[in-house]
């Protein structure tokens, strides 16, 4: 699957993946209201919840259609579809759809890991097939899935497993972006060592269960607002593909991430979510307003592309 991905850079130019992230603070009123005017026809049920979802749906669906042709993939973080319950899993299930529909490679930011049996089940419901009724069926069905190490082999060979069977993929959280990341992945362990390069050793290793082509179907997450942690871990893990969230709102912009890809250009995609999906609201595409949201949403695609582009090559 690493490859596939791989492919779809390499045909975009764009080294980049957009986080649909959808919070109600950035869905603009006239799409909040084609939802609730859709509630009163009774195009869906008559439930709070089915409204909100729908207009998540909605909005996706617009952000989608301006961008798939410039993007090689895009990043769903699941919790903000769940926290609208059933109808926003169904809007979450609808959108990984559209995206596969639209040649998008999708990764389920899922952050999924848990003991040995309920990891496999994880790994089913979003990267395999599970058996009912004699048949194998596809659940979520995303390409690649996040996940927490925390529990160690257990918790992540099980979607080792399943991404050498489906060929699928994964991204182990190794130097996350959030800045009380450094709590427990900068201890340092009795060799002084901080504990989030213990991790990307690990990673190193379990890629190797599933190597396709140079890299490893077997990714990690290294966020952008730690471009020094980037560095040591690009070098800790050659033949791992670097997913790496923070840039944009979070701070992090092109000329920090460098040191995240290799030599070739390669190795490292990196996220942005709400500077692109809620593009609209910044001051510096505010000309494009709420009802043209789409249209701030690729114009920020196409400002990242070039970000990023300038900054690799001028190194």
């Amino acid at each position: 699957m690493i490859q596939k991905l791989i492919d779809r850079i390499q045909e975009t130019g764009a080294p980049i993946v957009v986080g649909l992230d959808p919070n109600m603070k950035f869905i603009p009123a006239h799409i909040q209201r084609e939802a609730e005017r859709a509630r009163r026809d009774n195009i869906f049920g008559d439930d709070d919840l089915e409204t909100a979802a729908e207009a998540v749906w909605r909005f996706n669906k617009e952000i989608i259609d301006a961008v798939y042709d410039l993007i090689p993939a895009v990043k769903p973080q699941i919790a903000m579809y769940e926290q609208f319950g059933i109808p926003g899993l169904v809007a979450y299930w609808k959108t990984v759809r559209y995206c596969r529909e639209k040649g998008l490679i999708v990764i389920g930011d899922v952050k999924r890991g848990d003991i040995g049996s309920t990891s496999e089940s994880y790994a089913i419901a979003h990267l395999g097939r599970i058996s009912v009724g004699g048949h194998k069926v596809r659940v979520f069905d995303e390409d690649f899935a996040t996940v927490n190490p925390y529990l160690g082999s257990d918790g992540v060979k099980p979607f080792i497993n399943v991404c050498n069977e489906e060929d699928k993929g994964i991204f182990v959280l190794v130097k996350t972006s959030n800045p009380s990341s450094g709590e427990f992945q900068d201890v340092e362990t009795k060799d002084g060592r901080p504990v989030y390069e213990l991790v990307g050793e690990k990673v190193r290793e379990w890629g190797e269960l599933s190597m396709d082509g140079t890299y490893s179907n077997v990714g990690a997450v290294v966020g952008a607002t730690y471009p020094e942690q980037g560095r040591i871990l690009r070098k800790l893990m050659p033949n791992t593909y670097i997913l790496v969230p923070g840039y944009g709102a979070q701070g992090g912009q092109g000329k920090d991430l460098v040191d995240f890809f290799n030599e070739d250009g390669l190795g490292a995609i990196v996220n942005s979510s709400r500077g692109i999906i809620a593009a609209y609201q910044q001051e510096k595409y505010a000309k494009f307003g709420e009802e043209r949201f789409a249209e701030a949403s690729r114009a920020a695609v196409q400002d990242m592309i070039e970000d990023i582009a300038g900054a690799l090559a001028a190194r």
